[in-house]
């Protein structure tokens, strides 16, 4: 298959273009949550029996899922500047992880054995806090985020923090290319209302339960990384770069193996383009992910 290169569609969702949003709100956010699930509800084609609840963490829920279900097209200004608001509000109540406080691994790990890791952060925590400057959400080949409402996945939980106009950027771009996304490449778009500027959307190997890991396989996680890479160093103003686990979730691919892919690939990429990074952080959720990197960086 021929995929949509960065030429053609990088003018269409205005990647050049820095996002202003809303400022945060002054009024309540239930107050907010309501007035938009209301104008939501009011859609063409949104279910007419839903029943708005009593209580503000199942209003917050409701309005999660209804936008998670929602096919990507436009809304109104009015919407999205109170949404904007919101995610801004919530942003600042959960707090915003400055990279480069982190410490690299080389401090850690003063023995590791990877020659980049003066670069490399290790990070257990959500990657939405993060400041990075790019950072990595692990895709399905639709590439417009996951549609089951408030979903445990990445997918979900960056499109969630991000805003309802990610999904429509991805839309412009899969509507361009006019086909599935291969596994193994990537796609940027704006980060909207995330910490960081942008978002990378790769689409990772999936290992069904039970089978052995291919040779395939490994290379094509390890291709993930690598249009990662590449994609971004296409773009000046990216310097700090934050990876996902990719397809260690429901993807099913082994962590032990996938950590190793991790790290030893960007090692090697960064090799040859010293000059262009100046961190590249593996952001996992548990601490069973977490620990495969230790594994990794603590080897001999």
């Amino acid at each position: 298959m021929t995929q949509l290169p960065l030429e053609k569609y990088f003018s269409l969702i205005n990647l050049d273009k820095v996002f202003t949003s809303s400022p945060m709100i002054k009024t309540s956010k239930e107050q907010v949550v309501d007035e938009l699930l209301h104008q939501l509800l009011q859609e063409p084609n949104d279910p007419k029996d839903v029943k708005i609840p009593p209580n503000y963490v199942n209003k917050r829920s409701l309005l999660r899922g209804l936008l998670n279900k929602r096919e990507p097209k436009s809304l109104d200004s009015e919407f999205l500047w109170k949404m904007d608001a919101l995610l801004q509000t919530e942003l600042k109540d959960k707090g915003v992880v400055e990279v480069n406080k982190l410490d690299t691994v080389s401090r850690l790990f003063p023995n590791n054995p990877f020659t980049q890791s003066d670069k490399f952060i290790l990070w257990k925590g959500d990657i939405t806090q993060l400041n990075a400057n790019a950072i990595v959400n692990a895709a399905n080949k639709y590439m417009l985020g996951c549609f089951q409402p408030s979903h445990a996945c990445i997918d979900n939980a960056i499109h969630s923090a991000a805003g309802p106009q990610l999904r429509n950027d991805c839309e412009v771009i899969m509507t361009q290319q006019g086909e599935l996304e291969d596994t193994g490449n990537a796609k940027i778009t704006r980060a909207y209302n995330l910490p960081s500027k942008y978002v990378l959307h790769t689409v990772g190997p999936i290992v069904p339960n039970g089978t052995d890991l291919t040779k395939l396989q490994k290379k094509k996680l390890a291709s993930c990384y690598i249009s990662c890479l590449e994609l971004t160093h296409a773009i000046d103003d990216i310097k700090t770069i934050a990876f996902c686990a990719i397809s260690t979730g429901v993807f099913g691919f082994p962590k032990t193996e996938a950590a190793k892919i991790a790290v030893n690939t960007v090692n090697d990429w960064l090799e040859s383009q010293q000059n262009h990074f100046d961190k590249v952080i593996f952001n996992v959720f548990s601490e069973e992910d977490y620990n495969e990197y230790l594994k990794v960086f603590q080897q001999r």
